[in-house]
């Protein structure tokens, strides 16, 4: 449930709806905007009596929230979030580009890689310390001795860190590191992973689960967001489909309808949605046309040497090639690089 207060509304009349919803069993989020203040009531608001609420003073309207998402919803935050990480951002006007290789392999190799993707225009370093793959044969990542890197890298460039992380028992080590935890697909509905994200002080970035509809990806940024971290980000990295000439099907109309269900920055992952590196440019082009506020590129010196995603994973000149394809592009909606 949505409570719209009236423009210029003290704190005493904020404070009299926020104590009526705690005598009814209630928590609330408070959602202060420029004009106005929203508080999302979140429990049984069955109980609620609409009429007398709306009669508060200071109280404009009172709205039950169609979706089972509550405070991912727009009703709950009309504009546009933007979620601030060390100097940079994800959302708003400027593009988030995040790049570098998929998994940390060495800590002269990824540094090297770190320098180049932000010669080329990169505001952000992924890389995968911890690394869940389908196969327990497959390179698993370097875990701790990954993370050292990724702070050496950060250090060396300067760009904010994101790296995954896969259980509630390693987000203290990670946290200590990133500057935002990335939950990957096979994790999307860890929800005790979620929970626990709710409280770790940092950004997550939320990637949609290969076979989730768009309302479970939603609801998934509620775990995170119920628990008290507004600094969600979603990601739509592709999803299961028959389609058998690429690894997923990257689904933009998720990313075009997501920006209308949520005020959440919302990204793509062409890497990942396509598999291919000859499609990657297109891709990355067709998602800022869909309306993504970034997107995030596997980078690699040599791809073919890659101990992960290398058939993906995009040579460092082929990527500042892209960034400077995608410039004009980007002014042509209304955003920049």
């Amino acid at each position: 449930m949505i409570v719209v207060m009236k423009p210029g509304c003290g704190n005493d009349a904020v404070g009299r709806v926020v104590e009526r919803a705690h005598r009814l069993g209630l928590r609330e989020h408070l959602s202060v905007g420029e004009e106005r203040t929203i508080i999302g009531l979140i429990g049984d608001v069955r109980k609620v009596d609409v009429a007398a609420l709306e009669a508060f003073p200071g109280v404009e309207r009172v709205l039950r929230v169609g979706h089972p998402f509550k405070l991912a919803s727009r009703a709950f935050h009309p504009e546009d979030s933007i979620v601030a990480v060390n100097g940079h951002s994800m959302g708003g006007e400027r593009l988030a580009i995040i790049a570098g290789p998929c998994a940390v392999e060495s800590e002269a190799g990824y540094v090297e890689a770190a320098r180049l993707v932000k010669e080329a225009g990169a505001g952000f370093l992924r890389g995968g310390a911890f690394k869940p793959r389908t196969s327990p044969y497959s390179f698993q990542g370097l875990r701790r001795e990954g993370l050292r890197i990724l702070a050496r890298a950060r250090e060396e460039t300067g760009l904010p860190v994101i790296t995954e992380v896969m259980s509630p028992e390693d987000i203290p080590a990670v946290a200590e590191v990133a500057d935002v935890l990335q939950v990957g697909a096979r994790n999307m509905q860890n929800y005790a992973l979620l929970a626990e994200l709710g409280g770790c002080g940092k950004p997550v970035m939320l990637k949609r689960g290969m076979a989730a509809s768009i309302e479970e990806w939603l609801m998934a940024a509620e775990y995170i967001l119920a628990n008290g971290n507004p600094r969600v980000v979603l990601c739509e990295r592709g999803i299961r489909t028959f389609e058998g000439y690429t690894r997923n099907t990257l689904d933009l109309s998720a990313v075009a309808l997501a920006k209308t269900l949520t005020h959440l920055p919302v990204l793509a992952d062409p890497s990942h949605g396509t598999g291919r590196a000859d499609l990657v440019p297109r891709m990355c082009r067709a998602a800022v046309a869909a309306g993504a506020d970034g997107l995030m590129v596997e980078v690699h010196p040599n791809p073919e040497e890659a101990l992960s995603d290398g058939p993906q994973s995009l040579l460092p000149g082929v990527f500042a090639e892209l960034v400077e394809a995608l410039k004009p592009l980007a002014a042509a909606v209304g955003r920049t690089l």
